[in-house]
């Protein structure tokens, strides 16, 4: 006959795997409340006040002010608040769009001095902290505004790509009908 489990028993090492992972989720959403998270929000894009005006800017504005570099740091200090949407259980829908908030800030902000000034304006942590924050408050309302905002993005990635493209078949049609 085989013998039963052995009982966990009072000054164990590590606790059972099912203590150890629930007290892991805990220091996760922990690090990763709404508090902190705007607190992060605001440290990033909304920090300090050009004196005299209404303009907020933050870190990611200041960083990415470092040429070829600045952009990216911006960005990857800004995946931060989106892990933290993936790790409180944010829809993947929304989690796309955050991403493409993010996208288009990194890659805009690479154009010298006007990039960084849409950086300031486009505010894409401060966009991102509230996306997920309504997303966890009413988990299905406004859903159709991501998908239209993720099929325009979509549309207009296809455009830039296909531009060129078409633009080059004309100059190739018009050389070839004027010879």
């Amino acid at each position: 006959m085989p013998s039963p489990p052995p009982t966990p028993r009072a000054g164990e090492v590590l606790p059972p795997a099912s203590r150890r992972g629930k007290k892991l989720l805990r220091q996760q959403t922990h690090w990763f409340d709404d508090e902190n998270l705007d607190l992060i929000s605001h440290v990033l894009d909304e920090w300090l006040r050009v004196p005299g005006t209404s303009i907020r800017f933050g870190l990611d504005g200041i960083v990415g002010l470092i040429p070829g570099i600045g952009d990216v740091i911006g960005g990857l200090a800004s995946l931060v608040i989106l892990f933290a949407g993936w790790v409180r259980g944010v829809p993947y829908i929304t989690l796309l769009r955050m991403a493409a908030n993010v996208g288009i800030s990194v890659l805009v902000g690479t154009i010298p001095f006007a990039g960084d000034m849409f950086v300031i304006a486009w505010k894409a942590n401060r966009r991102n902290y509230k996306l997920m924050t309504r997303h966890l408050a009413q988990p299905q309302r406004h859903k159709w505004k991501d998908w239209v905002f993720l099929l325009c993005l979509g549309g207009g990635v296809v455009a830039i790509f296909l531009a060129p493209i078409i633009l080059l078949i004309a100059i190739l049609e018009w050389l070839h009908l004027h010879q």
